[in-house]
C-alpha cells in the first residue's frame, strides 16, 4: 500500500483529496504548521518520516491575495522557501514521488487563446512570481531515475468547502442581487475538486514521466453562464444586467478606491478570458475526466445551498 503524506492537511483541497485517496486504498497522513489529530507539524518530518512515504504532496502554499495586503516576502516564504526546503529533503529520502501544487498564474495573468504548458511563463504578481521560482527550483535539481516529479498548474478550484469568489458571486445571486457584467463576454477555465482527485489518484498509481501539467475541466464557460447555473441550483432565474462597459469600468475604479467589493479586480476575474488546456495530463495518463465541468460546478453549488 502506497503512503502519502500531504503538506497543507488543513486546507480546502487536502480536505477533499485526502478521503478520496483514503477511498482508493491508499494510506494517508497530513503535515501542517500545527500538530493536530491527523496531521504532524513541519518539524516533526525527520529522515525516518520521508523514508515511510512513497508519495508527497505538497499543496500548503499562501493563496493569491485579491485584496493586495499582503507584499512579497510573504509569498517568497512560503511559496517559495517552503517548497525548497521540502523537495531538498525529499531528493534525501527514500521517498519516490513528489507532487507539487504551483498555479497557472505562474505561467500567466492574462491568456491569448488557449493556455499551454508550451507557453513561456510571465507571471504579473507576487503569488504567481513566487510559485514560478519554486517551481524552477525543483527543475534546477537533479533528479534520480528512480523519483518522480509533477508539477500541477490548476486553475480555479472548486468543491464543498471552498470560501473563493464562486462563493461570493453564489451569495449575491441567492441574494436576488442582479448580475452587472452582462455586457462582457468571455470563457473562463474552472476545475472541480473531483476532477482534481481523480487526476493525483491516477498520477499515484501510474507514475508516468516527470514533468509539468495543467489541471482543468473540459469545457470553458461564460460568467453568464455561471450566473444562469447558480440560478438552477438555486431554482430562480438571476437578473443579468447589460449597462455600458464604460460605465462598469468607472464604477468598479470607485470601488476599489473605496475598498468595495465591486472593484477593478473582480471584474477583470469575472469578465476575462482564461481558457486552460488539460490534454497533456489526459494524454500521458490515458483518461478521460469522470465530471464534466457543469456537473462538478452544480455539484459545488449544491454544497453552498447546504451550509447557507
Amino acid at each position: 500500500m502506497d503512503k502519502v503524506l500531504i503538506s497543507g492537511y488543513s486546507g480546502f483541497v487536502a480536505s477533499n483529496l485526502a478521503p478520496y485517496l483514503m477511498g482508493q486504498d491508499l494510506e494517508v497522513k497530513g503535515i501542517s504548521r500545527n500538530k493536530g489529530e491527523h496531521t504532524m507539524s513541519y518539524d516533526m518530518l525527520t529522515r525516518s518520516e520521508w523514508n515511510k512515504t512513497n508519495v508527497f504532496i505538497h499543496l500548503a502554499g499562501k493563496a493569491h491575495d485579491v485584496k493586495n495586503t499582503s507584499d512579497a516576502d510573504a509569498y517568497k516564504t512560503v511559496n517559495t522557501e517552503l517548497s525548497k526546503t521540502l523537495f531538498d529533503q525529499f531528493l534525501e529520502s527514500n521517498c519516490t514521488v513528489f507532487i507539487y501544487f504551483s498555479s497557472v498564474k505562474a505561467a500567466a495573468d492574462v491568456v491569448e487563446g488557449v493556455l499551454t504548458e508550451e507557453v513561456t511563463p510571465n507571471p504579473a504578481t507576487p503569488y504567481g512570481t513566487s510559485k514560478l521560482a519554486a517551481e524552477r527550483y525543483l527543475l534546477s535539481k537533479e533528479l534520480p531515475s528512480d523519483k518522480r516529479l509533477y508539477i500541477l498548474r490548476p486553475c480555479m478550484i472548486h468543491g464543498p468547502g471552498n470560501k473563493g469568489n464562486l462563493t461570493l458571486l453564489y451569495n449575491l445571486i441567492a441574494k436576488g442581487i442582479p448580475y452587472p457584467l452582462g455586457s462582457f463576454e468571455n470563457k473562463r477555465s474552472f476545475l472541480s475538486v473531483g476532477n482534481l482527485n481523480f487526476l493525483v489518484d491516477q498520477l499515484i498509481k501510474k507514475q508516468p514521466s516527470s514533468g509539468i501539467f495543467n489541471l482543468a475541466d473540459d469545457d470553458a464557460i461564460s460568467t453568464k453562464e455561471l450566473v444562469t447555473l447558480i440560478g438552477n441550483s438555486l431554482d430562480k432565474r438571476p437578473l443579468i444586467l447589460s449597462p455600458p462597459k464604460g460605465l462598469v469600468a468607472g464604477m468598479a475604479r470607485v470601488g476599489g478606491f473605496l475598498r468595495l467589493p465591486f472593484s477593478e479586480e473582480k471584474v477583470q476575474k469575472l469578465t476575462e478570458n482564461y481558457i486552460v488546456s488539460n490534454e497533456k495530463i489526459k494524454s500521458i495518463l490515458g483518461v478521460s475526466l469522470p465530471h464534466t465541468t457543469r456537473e462538478g460546478l452544480l455539484h459545488t453549488l449544491a454544497s453552498f445551498k447546504l451550509r447557507s
